[in-house]
């Protein structure tokens, strides 16, 4: 029997979280990938294109490897849709730092656990950062993000001077629609 082909997968959620790509992408490599896939956007409002590279370039026998669980699947379902996709390729799944094999039903019920641990933690970490943002606008000192002061208004205001469409600064520029929306909506004053 050959031994499978490690396929890597790293994200993060932002350009800001370089050290942890850094670190993930050293722990796939070190894990012996023979390629890796990654990626810096977040799982919950994204398309993640280097994911559906990473799914679509899999072949039956190979291993799709990730440092944790979190960093593949924003929830139990997306984590489930990944593993369908992958199973009916006939590939394996495995996390460095978490002990599964997907092949046989205890991994797969080991798998859904830790997806439902990190949807959890997400969950309360997203209801506490509310509640901090709610007493800090009770006290007054939470106002925002100023508006018309995003980073990349010129950027954006400048590709559609070109006549750029919309879908091509969201891909160029690497922000939400939304965003390109509400500069382009501020700057016509509306």
């Amino acid at each position: 029997m050959s031994t499978p082909t490690l396929v890597g997968y790293a994200r993060t959620s932002t350009a800001d979280q370089e050290a942890g790509l850094e670190a993930q992408l050293r722990d796939l490599k070190a894990a012996g990938c023979a390629k890796i896939f990654s990626e810096q956007l977040s799982s919950v409002k994204s398309k993640r294109p280097q994911l559906d590279a990473a799914l679509e370039w899999v072949r039956e026998g190979d291993i799709l490897l990730v440092t944790k669980l979190d960093r593949l699947a924003r929830s139990v379902r997306d984590l489930k849709n990944i593993q369908d996709r992958l199973e009916a390729k006939g590939v394996g799944l495995r996390a460095t730092t978490q002990s599964f094999d997907t092949s046989t039903s205890m991994g797969k019920l080991i798998v859904h656990v830790l997806g439902a641990i990190a949807e959890f933690e997400r969950d309360i970490m997203l209801e506490r950062q509310r509640e901090g943002i709610a007493k800090a606008k009770g006290e007054g000192a939470y106002k925002g993000r100023p508006r018309g002061t995003f980073k990349k208004t010129a950027e954006v205001l400048a590709m559609r001077a070109e006549g750029k469409k919309v879908p091509a600064i969201v891909e160029a520029l690497g922000i939400s629609r939304a965003s390109v929306f509400r500069i382009i909506k501020e700057a016509e004053g509306h």
